[in-house]
């Protein structure tokens, strides 16, 4: 049975006979928290003003708004809520009325036993929570939607500046998408996983191309540059709500688990495991990948430094699937 006072237990019923309110509010207080109205206008009154109302049970033989005018008002002003009939005149002709203009989810005839209006009732509040959850649903896919588009379009705008970054974020993030699957993480992590991986790297726009594309290596000072961009990235993302961890994400990809990473020298469980999911394809991208300052390295090199580096800086579970993914050929150097 649905507890009693839940806030999605708010019942109306409307009649036009006070004793027979009275009376569902006496039997069903128990079960609901129950409203009632004498009459329809009354009843669009208390929607309006004490709304919104999960289920709303009406008379059909009113005065001034009959049943069937009032339920039709109900689903136009507020559809959400599940509508059904409890009439003594309970004719063919009434019901199909009834149906067609206020779209009922039940129609129940007087008297009706008190078990059957709690299952009926009962049922319109699940209901009720199956429309909401959809809506709620659709709302948050959307959400997503427009989330992805936006980080879509901070990629291209990083390849406009610097197409090598741009396009190391792309080959990142299909990495890491490959290593989380195998980890058997849900597909709604590995969405904002993903979506994290595409601008891992996004605080770059911040340093000079300078250094970014510099062919020798780089001094003390323009590495300190370097190592601001987690900080920066995080910050951009900083105001963007999301349910994914996308800003933590972009704040930890260069932490290691043995504390010897940058910007907050994090260590073990101290980094979310998308994060080490992240580093570990970015490390194989890295090296698998000309950079301005050295060529790529050959898949064997590539191998036995993941080896090496696995459960010390990278994430073990995360390098050794690393390592089958290039050992099968599934990830090899990018073609320039």
């Amino acid at each position: 049975m649905i507890d009693a006072f839940h806030g999605e237990n708010k019942i109306l019923f409307v009649d036009d006979e006070i004793n027979i309110l009275n009376s569902y509010k006496r039997t069903l207080r128990s079960y609901f928290s129950v409203s009632t109205a004498l009459g329809g206008k009354e009843a669009l009154r208390i929607m309006g003003e004490e709304g919104p109302f999960s289920v709303v049970v009406s008379d059909i033989k009113m005065p001034q708004m009959d049943g069937i005018e009032l339920l039709s008002k109900i689903r136009t002003k507020y559809p959400d809520s599940i509508r059904m009939v409890l009439t003594g005149f309970a004719d063919l002709e009434i019901a199909i009325g009834a149906v067609n203009h206020g779209d009922i989810f039940r129609f129940l005839t007087k008297p009706c036993q008190t078990e059957d209006l709690v299952k009926a009732v009962e049922a319109g509040v699940q209901q009720y929570r199956m429309v909401h959850a959809s809506r709620e649903l659709e709302a948050v896919r959307r959400i997503k939607k427009g989330l992805e588009g936006t980080i879509r379009a901070f990629t291209r705008v990083v390849e406009l500046r610097d197409p090598y970054t741009a396009g190391h974020m792309d080959r990142t993030a299909d990495i890491a998408t490959k290593i989380s699957t195998s980890l058997g993480l849900s597909s709604d992590q590995i969405q904002g996983l993903q979506l994290a991986a595409l601008v891992h790297d996004i605080g770059k726009v911040a340093v000079p191309t300078g250094i970014l594309n510099k062919p020798d290596s780089l001094t003390e000072a323009e590495f300190s540059i370097i190592k601001t961009h987690p900080l920066i990235g995080a910050e951009i993302f900083e105001t963007m709500e999301t349910e994914w961890p996308i800003q933590r994400i972009i704040l930890e990809h260069h932490e290691r688990i043995d504390g010897s990473g940058y910007p907050h020298g994090l260590k073990c469980d101290e980094i979310l495991l998308e994060s080490k999911i992240v580093s570990v394809a970015d490390f194989i991208d890295a090296t698998m990948t000309d950079r301005p300052y050295r060529k790529s390295m050959e898949r064997e090199k590539v191998i036995a430094k993941l080896k090496k580096n696995s459960g010390i800086k990278l994430d073990k579970r995360s390098a050794d699937i690393g390592i089958y993914l290039i050992q099968e050929g599934v990830v090899s150097p990018s073609v320039k």
